[in-house]
């Protein structure tokens, strides 16, 4: 049994240093894609339809990511993972659900919906692809996944996100 282990951490060390060194390229353009169509997903002015249009997003896209890294796939598993993974970043799933909300009030409400709900449904859907590709480079699966081993890398990467697109000109610059 013991000899059967040290082979399995040989064969683990194998398959990360045989990796496709292209693999975590593609997930990254992957996750890139996945941000921009859930930004969009925000744009949606219907309350409530735009955070499942983000949500079912975010699980495509995680199914794609399991695919590049041939990890076992499991919806009801990726949708607790996503939703515990986005709990890690309150303020931002706080605001995507406050945002929408906004969306009830008339003109005011829709307007200002608009301009912060697809800014901040791209970026949570980002930091979460970016945990999941992380933690696949590594060798984990769905099952081995924990939300809590990855806020403070979410966290990094929502305030990269952020960083990003204060430091871009304006447009009238």
């Amino acid at each position: 049994m013991a000899k059967t282990s040290s082979t399995e951490g040989v064969l683990n060390d194998e398959a990360m240093a045989t990796a496709s060194p292209g693999r975590e390229k593609t997930a990254s353009k992957l996750v890139d894609r996945f941000a921009l169509w859930s930004g969009v997903a925000g744009l949606v002015p219907l309350p409530v339809v735009d955070v499942i249009a983000v949500g079912g997003l975010q699980v495509q896209m995680l199914r794609r990511l399991s695919q590049i890294y041939d990890v076992e796939f499991s919806k009801n598993r990726s949708k607790a993972l996503i939703a515990a993974l986005a709990g890690s970043i309150i303020p931002t799933t706080s605001g995507i659900g406050a945002t929408s909300t906004l969306k009830f009030v008339p003109v005011v409400g829709t307007l200002a919906a608009i301009f912060v709900m697809p800014v901040l449904s791209a970026g949570a859907t980002y930091a979460i692809g970016k945990a999941f590709i992380q933690h696949f480079e590594s060798g984990g699966t769905l099952l081995d996944f924990n939300p809590s081993d990855y806020r403070e890398f979410v966290r990094s990467q929502k305030e990269m996100w952020e960083s990003a697109g204060r430091t871009r000109p304006h447009p009238r610059a």
